[in-house]
């Protein structure tokens, strides 16, 4: 058992043994019931009789306004299926659709309102996506009783753990050094290692890894102009520039105005150094000459070591 609780068995099923078809997950001991699909799956998913329950659904794809970024919609409904098939019919931007029921039906219209309305909350908090409702219902006009509020509240908290796995992480908080950036940097990375990009050009760039993204730190530098060919991750760095996360300096480079969590240290070092890199190894431990990878690995061996 580790030391935030006890693990989770996720059972994914594969309905038609295709991984790109129509996928069934749920959580050992919960009744919680998710179906996954993509558009061309998506007839079999409405098409099944636990999602014609009382439940919500997402519908979730690239932004068409920002480049590299995503857009979903949340809904619920008495039948899920019924709405999803509705809400899929006025969006295009949509690739990948998840509902939500139990597997007992015991959700009622309240319930299923509830959990929207805290689901587009919580997706509205941590930043990670677009929302594509032109409404946020209010939380408080979910009137539910104390102890339906609290299974609902133990829901979502099951849903924050198995939507990750399915690859939708809108509900997952922004890392410290992204969110509290109120409090000075020092004390928001306290107990991080940090890491650094020099480049020979004098470009200068800071960054630390917390629960599993990279976060590039805000004053760090970013090169321009260079020439290369990206191709990975050049639309993500347009949509930074666009964003005013990279602005220009008095040098003529790009400048990091606040903090931004990158999926890899990969995709770190190609922005910061305006081609496709190996953050692994242009990644170093700030004030000396350990790699980012060096320091993965004499860690891994520590953990061994301790176990």
């Amino acid at each position: 058992m580790s030391e935030t609780g006890f693990g989770r068995t996720i059972q994914l099923f594969l309905v038609d043994g295709k991984p790109t078809g129509l996928r069934k997950a749920s959580i050992h001991g919960w009744t919680g019931l998710l179906f996954v699909s993509g558009a061309s799956a998506f007839g079999e998913l409405t098409a099944r009789t636990e999602v014609d329950r009382t439940g919500v659904y997402i519908l979730a794809g690239p932004d068409p306004d920002r480049a590299g970024a995503t857009r979903a919609y949340i809904g619920s409904g008495n039948s899920v299926s019924e709405r999803i098939r509705q809400s899929a019919l006025k969006r295009d931007f949509w690739e990948t659709a998840v509902t939500v029921t139990t597997s007992d039906d015991d959700l009622s219209k309240g319930h299923a309102e509830y959990l929207e309305a805290r689901l587009i909350e919580l997706a509205g908090q941590a930043g990670r996506v677009a929302l594509d409702n032109g409404t946020k219902p209010a939380i408080t006009r979910r009137r539910l009783p104390e102890a339906d509020i609290a299974n609902m509240e133990q829901f979502l908290a099951n849903l924050r753990i198995i939507l990750p796995v399915i690859g939708l992480d809108m509900l997952k908080p922004q890392p410290r050094a992204v969110s509290q950036t109120s409090t000075p940097v020092s004390e928001r990375t306290r107990g991080e290692v940090q890491f650094e990009i020099r480049h020979k050009s004098g470009v200068q760039a800071t960054a630390v890894e917390e629960d599993g993204e990279f976060v590039v730190l805000e004053g760090s530098q970013a090169l321009v102009a260079t020439g290369y060919v990206q191709q990975s991750y050049g639309a993500l760095k347009e949509r930074l520039i666009a964003d005013g996360v990279l602005i220009s300096d008095a040098e003529g480079r790009l400048k990091f105005s606040k903090p931004w969590s990158f999926s890899s240290p990969s995709a770190a070092a190609a922005v910061v150094l305006d081609r496709n890199s190996n953050g692994r190894l242009e990644w170093k431990v700030k004030d000396s000459k350990q790699t980012y990878h060096d320091w993965q690995q004499a860690r891994s061996k520590e953990q061994e070591a301790a176990e």
